[in-house]
Order: structure tokens, then sequence, then C-alpha cells
């Protein structure tokens, strides 16, 4: 079983940084599809990144392109969102998420297979 934690949301002003950790506490595989959605109130969850700890390119929705950059630590079963330049609606409950096998694109919430329990992003500006 995976089992996803969370850390390192709170809150930054505008225009401000923070890096989120997700890592996976449980059984470990070859590889995951593992990476970051969010859902602020009143709104769908979204995809934010996804990347294989196997190895490979991260994908990332040009929305956030150059601004959110997924990174993985493999030894340390760990995945990052580095999130720069923060802006109001970045706010929001980001999840961790997992998927067993490789993903060749941005994950889809429906295909998720894990989900960590969400960490709180609020900004202020």
């Amino acid at each position: 079983q995976v089992q996803l934690v969370e850390s390192g949301g709170g809150s930054v002003q505008a225009g401000g940084s923070l890096r989120l950790s997700c890592t996976n506490s449980g059984n470990t595989y070859s590889n995951l599809c593992m990476g970051w959605f969010r859902q602020a109130p009143g709104k769908e969850r979204e995809a934010v990144a996804n990347i294989n700890t196997g190895g490979g390119s991260p994908y990332v929705p040009d929305s956030l392109e150059g601004r959110f950059i997924i990174s993985r630590d493999s030894d340390k079963n760990t995945v990052y969102l580095q999130m720069n330049s923060l802006k109001p609606e970045d706010a929001a409950m980001y999840y961790c998420a997992a998927r067993s096998g490789w993903c060749s694109s941005l994950l889809k919430s429906a295909l998720v297979h894990y989900w960590g329990k969400g960490t709180l992003v609020t900004i202020s500006s």
C-alpha cells in the first residue's frame, strides 16, 4: 500500500515561494507516477504537476510552466513541488497523488490510485 505524506504548506505573500514535499512511506515500487493536484473552495480539483519516480520528464500544465517545478528524490521516495512567484489564485489545498505504473501526460484525478490528506497553501496579497 502506498501512503503519501505531504508537508510544506503554509502562508506566503504574493510573489513569494513555497516548496511542498510528498513522501511515500508505504510500499515502494520500481516506478510510480507521483504528482500534485490542487483544489480551491468552490472549484474542481486540478492537476498541477506529475513525474515518474523511475525517471523521465515532468508534466506541468502550460498555465503553470515556469513557476511550478516538480522534482524527485527516488532515494527518499519523495517528490517536491517548488512554487515560485505565487499569486492569490494559487491558494488552495494541495494534494499529493500517485498512480501505479508510468504516466505519459498530466494526470487526471479519476486515474489516481492514492491520495495524500492535503496541505493548505494560503497567499496574502
